[in-house]
């Protein structure tokens, strides 16, 4: 007779967090980080190229953080297509001219939408996302070889 514990869980590996909640929890708070971080270079520092591409790439990392917070359970390359579609969408929007409409009328969105078109964001994107991937993919590596 089993003794599991619910979704398979066995008596003993019952009081350790389940992979996705730990993952959930460990995305949440660094996605807060990411955000202070994020919000710091916008307000602190004087704009320019390297604060702008440390924006992008922070708002790239944040992008990955949350599809992992609503998908914990996702593989690293789908949370990296996610993370990459939506940043991507974001850039090519902001040919449409409307967050930088949107961002006159009301300032905060300009933080998500950005304001105006540069392939520049893209390509910081996209190579952050990558990276962010490849870091993940070798912490998921990590926790399933200790299993």
């Amino acid at each position: 007779m089993s003794t599991d514990i619910g979704e398979g869980r066995t008596p003993e590996r019952a009081s350790r967090p389940r992979p996705g909640i730990r993952r959930r929890a460990i995305a949440g708070v660094m996605l807060i980080a990411t955000i202070g971080a994020g919000l710091l270079v916008y307000r602190a520092l004087p704009g320019t190229a390297a604060t702008d591409i440390a924006g992008d790439a922070l708002y790239a990392v944040a992008a990955y953080l949350a599809v992992v917070l609503v998908g914990p359970r996702l593989p690293p390359l789908v949370v990296g297509g996610i993370a990459a579609a939506w940043c991507t969408a974001v850039e090519l929007f902001q040919l449409t001219g409307l967050p930088l409409v949107w961002g006159a009328q009301f300032a905060p969105v300009t933080l998500v939408l950005g304001t105006v078109f540069d392939t520049r964001d893209i390509v910081v994107y996209l190579v952050t996302i990558a990276l962010a991937t490849a870091l993940d993919a070798g912490l998921h590596a990590v926790r399933h070889a200790r299993r």
